[in-house]
């Protein structure tokens, strides 16, 4: 959760449903449309019809293909990895790594790259936020954390609803929801808060996680109460407690929603341009929002 200075996957039929073959604790309905074995959404990879195994994909199954003639593919269209959480890895340490800094400088180091629109402020001696130039603070802010309690809850978000759909998208897919998703929520935040009132913290980015992974879970037809029921609970304390950025919780949501959608259903054919031309329409609309708010402050 963003604080003012503040996988889901449930069997659809525990009794019937298959597990997937190389990861016996995933339960699954997708099959691999050449051996038919089980697979889950790590393993899956796109096809022209249906979904593969990465075995058959890499061996080519006896199509006559080199087993180099294509590389495995995810749902989204990325790369299959060996490590399909790494990304989702880095962002944790480097989010941890950023609260160790904090921990050692100080407020003044929060005061530098928080989320400020425009204000005054006594530590630094002079006006500072994104209205003076310093745009930077859009996305070093959400590498910030108010408190322990803070850091944890959304690291464990990240670790929870992050390799999941890191290993669904690819890396670089993944890499642009997020970053994406963050921008939107900070893009909202300084829109419609208070210029002099600072924020923190990367929920803005995991809002935006959650977003795609739901619309990852209704493509794959998987049960989405779970989910549903995590992101109310979210909801629940973005608009109960007082000290939570709303708007970069929601700024978050709606651009993860929008980029996850365009990850998971862009057509084979024009799947790569979709995908990051969405993403940068995404970008250009916080971009607007922040001139807009520029605009009315300076």
């Amino acid at each position: 959760m963003d604080q003012v200075p503040g996988s889901p996957q449930g069997p659809q039929d525990a009794q019937s449903l298959p597990t997937c073959y190389r990861h016996p604790d995933r339960e699954t309905g997708i099959r691999c449309t050449r051996c038919e074995r089980s697979i889950c959404p790590e393993c899956m990879v796109s096809a022209s019809v249906g979904f593969q195994c990465p075995e058959c994909v890499r061996g080519a199954s006896g199509t006559g293909h080199s087993p180099t003639a294509s590389q495995p593919r995810t749902l989204a269209g990325g790369t299959v990895t060996e490590d399909p959480r790494l990304i989702t890895k880095i962002l944790v340490g480097l989010n941890l790594a950023f609260f160790l800094v904090q921990l050692s400088i100080g407020e003044r180091f929060d005061e530098r790259f928080e989320l400020l629109g425009l204000a005054y402020v006594p530590g630094l001696g002079s006006v500072e936020g994104v209205a003076e130039g310093q745009w930077y603070r859009l996305a070093t802010a959400m590498f910030l954390h108010g408190s322990v309690i803070h850091i944890a809850f959304n690291m464990l978000s990240l670790w929870w609803i992050g390799g999941p759909l890191e290993a669904a998208l690819g890396r670089a897919r993944y890499i642009a929801l997020y970053a994406i998703s963050g921008l939107a929520g900070s893009g909202l935040t300084y829109l419609l808060a208070e210029p002099n009132q600072p924020s923190l913290g990367a929920s803005g980015a995991i809002f935006g996680l959650f977003g795609a992974t739901a619309i990852l879970m209704r493509r794959l037809n998987y049960d989405m109460r779970p989910v549903i029921a995590l992101l109310v609970i979210n909801l629940i304390f973005t608009f109960g407690w007082s000290n939570i950025a709303w708007e970069a919780h929601i700024g978050g949501l709606v651009g993860g929603v929008v980029i996850g959608y365009a990850m998971v259903h862009a057509p084979r054919g024009r799947r790569a341009l979709i995908q990051y031309g969405v993403c940068a329409l995404v970008l250009v609309a916080v971009v607007v929002m922040t001139l807009i708010r520029t605009g009315q402050l300076t």
